[in-house]
């Protein structure tokens, strides 16, 4: 599957990437995790710091695949307001979902300081606007059920957030407690410090086929073989084609990177900026002083197909940019990409074990909030596999019906 086109905006951030060898060889492992984007990377992490035996491949380099075109927008609210996970899945459901977002990002605000590649995650206030008058009163019920739950919520009336930004809307909810990161130098600081403390890792190693066995798995690959007491798929999208998830849905999204700003905008403490329409707008600012801007979701078309569409996309991203912050009126994208996007028609990711896969698990963490996804997944499956249950799971089982199973009590 082609993943990504246009420009891809990482690259310059990271010259000295580090390299991995080909796997050449039979080898032995207790956990095997395939795929070297931001799944695998924070999983191979996680795993490393329990001292299983573990192996990572990617059949292509190290964070090439869909999370170099990741805009590193980390968040404990969601595509599914709390409000809507509450009304699916039961309340408490709801908000232990949400609690768990809110985990995942402190945990990985917590991580600089534990790497050797500096990652760029970096702190971040976030503005949700209401995209039409139509919408503020949803916006208000959000806002009651976050702070009856203890999230860090504010409403913004419309002198509020004319007062703090360019730009004049109905209302909005602002809140602090998310991040923005680099996610090629995440991936990269994520797999070179789990590397160093004993994970293998196999760069342009391609899994051929499985054998599942009663006691492991062998996975085949062009150059050897390798021998898993346990497998966790961290392909990301392409997980679709190895088996078909019916909850999960393919679309094509684009983003642009601005040059650096010669004008600073009125824009409050940096902060992401997103809004209530669907699909959604969202906006960031980079530590190079550019800015991020993306959206303009459509249906899924060949690669080929959204290479064309990139060029249109990206102008109308850069519109919608200057229309907030008409100050930036001139300002140029220098990097405009599209992507495969992934995510589910309940809101929730998949992750965990599947019954037609014995001894593998999935981290497929799809929606616009897969970086935090995927330390969650990394948590809950470190645990599993080192015989700890983690009953959370059955919230994201790759199997589930319409309604999960009831979870257990909520840990803050």
């Amino acid at each position: 599957m082609k993943l990504n086109s246009g420009q891809l905006p990482w690259d310059h951030t990271l010259l000295n990437k580090p390299a991995y060898p080909v796997l050449g060889e039979d080898i032995r492992c207790d956990c095997l995790i395939i795929g070297g984007g931001m799944g695998g990377a924070m999983v191979s992490y996680r795993m490393s710091l329990s001292g299983a035996d573990t192996v990572l491949i990617d059949k292509r380099a190290v964070g090439s695949g869909s999370s170099h075109a990741n805009t590193g927008l980390l968040q404990i609210a969601n595509d599914k307001s709390l409000t809507s996970c509450m009304n699916t899945f039961g309340e408490e459901n709801g908000v232990l979902f949400y609690k768990l977002c809110q985990q995942g990002v402190r945990a990985i605000l917590e991580l600089p300081g534990k790497l050797d590649i500096d990652p760029q995650i970096i702190p971040r206030s976030s503005l949700l606007y209401a995209s039409v008058p139509e919408d503020v009163p949803a916006l208000k019920l959000e806002h009651e059920n976050l702070t009856r739950h203890g999230f860090d919520s504010e409403y913004w009336d419309e002198e509020r957030v004319r007062s703090h930004y360019s730009f004049s809307k109905p209302a909005a909810l602002f809140s602090r407690g998310d991040a923005e990161t680099n996610p090629l130098r995440t991936v990269h600081s994520l797999i070179d410090k789990a590397h160093s403390g004993g994970v293998r890792v196999y760069e342009h190693t391609k899994a051929i086929r499985y054998e599942f066995n009663e006691d492991g798995v062998v996975c085949h690959t062009e150059n050897g073989r390798i021998f898993a007491k346990n497998v966790i798929f961290a392909m990301g999208y392409e997980t679709q084609e190895m088996k078909k998830d019916r909850g999960a849905e393919l679309i094509n999204t684009y983003a642009i990177m601005t040059k650096p700003l010669s004008v600073v905008p009125k824009w409050h403490e940096q902060s992401l900026i997103w809004e209530t329409a669907r699909p959604y707008l969202y906006f960031r600012t980079t530590p190079e002083g550019r800015l991020i801007a993306g959206g303009k979701d459509e249906q899924l078309t060949d690669p080929e197909r959204r290479s064309v569409r990139v060029l249109s996309q990206s102008q109308r991203l850069l519109e919608e940019l200057v229309a907030l912050f008409p100050e930036l009126h001139g300002i140029e994208a220098e990097y405009s990409w599209g992507a495969v996007f992934g995510s589910t028609r309940d809101g929730l990711p998949f992750m965990g074990p599947h019954p037609e896969y014995p001894h593998c698990y999935f981290i497929e963490g799809y929606g616009g909030n897969g970086t935090v996804y995927s330390m969650i997944a990394a948590e809950l499956l470190a645990d599993t596999l080192a015989g700890k249950k983690r009953p959370e799971l059955d919230l994201f089982s790759l199997t589930r019906t319409a309604k999960p199973v009831p979870s257990p009590a909520i840990q803050s």
